[in-house]
Formats: C-alpha cells, structure tokens, sequence
C-alpha cells in the first residue's frame, strides 16, 4: 500500500484526489469505484496490475473520498463523473488507456467507451453489465423498503445515516451489499436497520479497511453519494443521447455468483441474454464462484488474474 502513490489535480475547477502506482511510461489502467467505495476498493487491483508492468489510476470522483464537492454539489450529475475522469487523464497526458468500473462505476466506464471509444483500449466492469438504453431494469415490482427506493428518497437516508458515524453507515452498507438477498427494509424500518449492530464485518475486509474508509466518509459525508448514483445516475444515464450505443471494442464482465443484483427483476436476463450483445458484441462475460458485489476485495488474487488476462490480450 505504501508504494501508491496520491496527488491532486485541479480540472473543470475542482480539486480531486487521484491515487496511481506504475511509471509513467506504462500502458495506462483507470480504476473507476462505485458505492459506497472510494479509491481505496481498487488496492489489490492497483498493486495488481502495476506489477505487471501497468500503470495504475483510480481517482476518487467528485464529493467521493478527498476530492471536492462542486461548488453547487447538489447539482453533480452522472456527466460530472465522466467528464472529470477525461480531464484527469488529459492532466496526466494519457491518450488511450483501459477502463475498469464497479457498480455505477461501470456506467461511467461503458459512457467513455461510447463516446470516447477511439481513446479505450478495452472495458472492463465488475457487478453492474451494460444496460441498453431506455428505463433501467424495472424495480417496480419491488417493496416500499427497497434500498436504492430509499436512498432517492431526499432526507429520508440522510436521516437514516446521521443516527451513526461514518465508519458505521459504510460497515452496515457492506454487509448488506456482501450478501445475496437485496436489502428490502419493512414500512417502519430503515435500511441501517436491517444490519444488527453485533454484525461482524466480511471476513475479508478487515477493521484497517474500515477505517480507511470511515475516515474518508467523515471527510466527504454522503451527499454526493447520495445524489451520484441514486438521485442521478438512474436518470441521466444516456442524458448523452448517442445515437448508436454500441461498445466496438474489447469487453469483459465479472460477476460474483452470489451478487445480490442477480436479484434485480431483468438482470439475469440482461447478462444471459443476446440483447447485451447487440449493444457490446465483443464482450466475454465470466463468473466467480461464491463471489459477492465485492469481488475484487473478496477475492482480489482471482480477480487479478482475470484483468491481467484481459489486458494482455
């Protein structure tokens, strides 16, 4: 961990943080976090691909970690996300690069590929597969109490988490997130609630990672959070109106077999079917066994191993 490297970079008038390992010489490799993760979910994966002879890059996104908050932060939009990544590696001068994101990250990377495709050298993405165009799969189906129903909700999480610290929220959101089921809380219940407070952590996130994340929360707090992905992302997804929203090049899924978005009414039918491929016709789609939404931190060696192989291609 100590040889990762962190700076910041001023772009589209807001300071982010950017943690990187791997000369500057190297092909290029931008990890992309989702929620509630930061930079710091990619560190197996960093070290990874840097000892391989690549050269890392895994930004916190905006209100994220140690990066700002944009002047007016409730208005971050999905875009921001996407066109910060762009100016940070044109910060760094890095022309093509390969692109990994996980959970909402991989929105972000599959919108780079769609519009910025000449730049990508491959995709790939952990726990979310492309979605084609239109509403996302329908949650209709589901409880008042579903989680993501929630967390729209404006106040509603914001309340459900200020009755705990920062360590605590991202503690409860991993062990919902780790399991198979989707968190659904009853009418009078809040999601926090669904966690016991005598719960232990994941076996393979340990108090160390906690803390790093806790702390960083602190700093940032979850307002962003909250707004990128939930309050924005299911909105302004194509907000880009592409035309032909097609992935020309190189794709890999990974999925846990026990992720709990397996759950979602449509998915399983997104990831088997032949309609993602109209849209990624050049995606390889592979699975890990017992592996959770946290697959890169579950199992980081295997996951590792997969990357590599897709990079090397």
């Amino acid at each position: 961990m100590d040889q990762i490297e962190h700076k910041f970079v001023e772009v589209n008038g807001i300071k982010l943080h950017v943690a990187e390992i791997g000369k500057e010489s190297s092909p290029a490799v931008v990890f992309l976090h989702g929620f509630p993760e930061i930079w710091y979910a990619w560190r197996h994966q960093m070290i990874g691909v840097a000892n391989a002879g690549f050269r890392a890059i895994a930004p916190d996104f905006r209100g994220y970690g140690l990066s700002d908050h944009g002047v007016e932060p409730e208005k971050t939009s999905f875009s921001d996300m996407l066109y910060d990544t762009l100016a940070i590696l044109d910060s760094f001068n890095i022309n093509k690069v390969f692109v990994i994101g996980k959970d909402f990250g991989a929105f972000v990377a599959y919108a780079f590929a769609l519009l910025r495709g000449e730049r990508v050298l491959g995709v790939v993405t952990l726990g979310v597969p492309f979605i084609p165009p239109g509403p996302l799969v329908s949650h209709e189906t589901l409880p008042e109490g579903f989680y993501i129903s929630r967390f729209r909700n404006p106040g509603r999480a914001e309340a459900d988490f200020s009755r705990f610290d920062a360590k605590t929220v991202v503690k409860n959101i991993y062990i919902l997130f780790s399991a198979s089921e989707i968190p659904i809380a009853s009418e009078n219940q809040e999601i926090m609630d669904l966690v016991e407070p005598d719960t232990p952590l994941p076996s393979w996130f340990t108090e160390e990672d906690l803390v790093a994340y806790g702390n960083l929360y602190e700093k940032s707090g979850f307002q962003t959070a909250l707004k990128v992905p939930y309050r924005s992302l299911l909105d302004e997804r194509y907000e880009f109106n592409i035309e032909d929203p097609k992935v020309e090049g190189r794709a890999l899924l990974i999925m846990g077999e026990k992720d709990y978005l397996f759950k979602f009414p449509g998915v399983e039918d997104v990831i088997n079917g032949d309609e993602m491929k109209k849209y990624v016709p050049n995606l390889e789609v592979t699975y890990v066994p017992n592996g959770s939404h946290f697959v890169q931190e579950q199992f980081p060696n295997q996951v590792n191993q997969l990357i590599l192989a897709f990079l090397g291609q």
